[in-house]
């Protein structure tokens, strides 16, 4: 496979260089393993599935050895496979560069972004639709299509809800840890699956959840919500935006994605990395992109049955994920499809943005404020997510089968 930087963009990248001397492209060495992650995936982990989940064991079994190491540790399992060994001392080495104060840092930033950082990161995840790559996996795997689409978004809020709780990512045993384990042995299954498939063309689009995926989806964890936030009203500093690349960094070792050596060392890194994505775009993934990006909006609608106050709620958060997509989706990439206005929503969230400013300058005068404005938002993303939840049950299930 090969990445080609468009006219467009290149002419774009020209005349911002000509006029500020900001490089809008990755240095080459960069850009090189960008392109060589796309084939690159997560041996030990893959190693421990094959074996276990997709082996003799089967997917049942390997649950329960993988739920019951989690909770006693992996040295309490007499029968434990040495590829299971090998992949909870991977999981469980922190890495020299780990700074625990700045891991604290970027998760206190998740934490005041909250409901934002998934309705935005989501946003910016329906805009990657366009490309064959992102968009066959989770049409395969039905996690973004159709009526499951949202329960697929309360798994994924489930891990963001869990990782940048105090302290959590590093704290042996804690929900925090064993959900990105379960997160990435989940990721390998399909991978595993999907790169059999025959709708999958490995010399167009190269490994399945590839390392160069994986890494974008920090970078939609940290620079890209940190910059397109501000339009909202939220004002993160440089120094909270390096700490979240951060937690992210460190989040990335946890789910499986080799962030020692594209990883972005900067802020400037990052957003160069975002653009080269854009640039190299192949706009290939043909019906499968409406099918994900336009099955998501309405999977918020309320069901027919609901009535009152509820009602309202449901449909308030309707127009609001409607109206993030509106703000965050490229406009040239989202005239493609089928999406609601998202005026209504677009107008809740430009009126209450002079308060959020309001409240980050409070914020940043007393440490106490910070701290409510923390807790309230943790706080009302997690009414959201268990009032949405229901009774379901998020399972990251990495035995499920391939939908087609």
């Amino acid at each position: 496979m090969e990445l080609v930087v468009n006219e467009a963009h290149q002419r774009v990248r020209d005349r911002v260089k000509r006029f500020t001397g900001f490089e809008l492209l990755p240095r080459p060495a960069v850009a090189a393993q960008f392109l060589a992650g796309h084939t690159a995936g997560d041996p030990v982990a893959e190693r421990f599935v094959a074996e276990t989940y997709h082996g003799e064991m089967g997917a049942e079994r390997a649950r329960e050895l993988l739920d019951e190491a989690l909770a006693v540790g992996i040295d309490g399992i007499d029968d434990a496979p040495e590829s299971m060994r090998a992949l909870f001392t991977e999981f469980e080495t922190v890495p020299d560069w780990v700074d625990p104060v700045l891991i604290e840092q970027g998760a206190a930033v998740w934490r005041r972004w909250g409901y934002s950082l998934g309705a935005v990161g989501n946003a910016g995840t329906m805009d990657t639709y366009t490309e064959g790559s992102l968009a066959i996996p989770l049409s395969l795997s039905g996690g973004y299509a159709g009526a499951s689409a949202l329960h697929r978004y309360l798994e994924t809020s489930r891990w963001w809800l869990e990782v940048c709780q105090p302290g959590a990512v590093l704290t042996p045993g804690s929900r925090a840890r064993e959900v990105s384990l379960k997160v990435r042995v989940m990721h390998v299954s399909v991978r595993a699956r999907v790169a059999e498939h025959p709708e999958w063309d490995s010399a167009a689009h190269g490994l399945p959840i590839s390392q160069s995926e994986m890494m974008l989806t920090l970078l939609g964890g940290s620079v890209g919500p940190a910059l397109g936030l501000y339009a909202l009203g939220f004002v993160t500093s440089p120094a909270e935006i390096r700490a979240v690349l951060h937690f992210n960094r460190y989040l990335g070792h946890l789910v499986g994605c080799r962030v020692d050596e594209m990883y972005p060392e900067s802020v400037l890194d990052g957003v160069r990395l975002l653009y080269y994505f854009d640039a190299t775009r192949k706009h290939d993934s043909g019906p499968l992109g409406p099918e994900l990006v336009e099955g998501f909006v309405p999977s918020f609608e309320p069901p027919a049955g609901m009535r009152g106050l509820t009602r309202l709620r449901a449909r308030y958060h309707l127009h609001l994920q409607a109206g993030y997509t509106r703000l965050f989706m490229l406009p040239w990439n989202r005239r493609h499809y089928r999406l609601p206005s998202g005026l209504p929503g677009l107008a809740v969230l430009i009126l209450r943005a002079p308060l959020i400013v309001a409240t980050e300058v409070a914020r940043r005068l007393s440490p106490g404020v910070d701290r409510w404005v923390q807790a309230s938002s943790m706080r009302r993303w997690r009414r959201w997510h268990a009032w949405h939840l229901g009774q379901r049950e998020e399972r990251f299930d990495a035995g499920r089968r391939l939908r087609r």
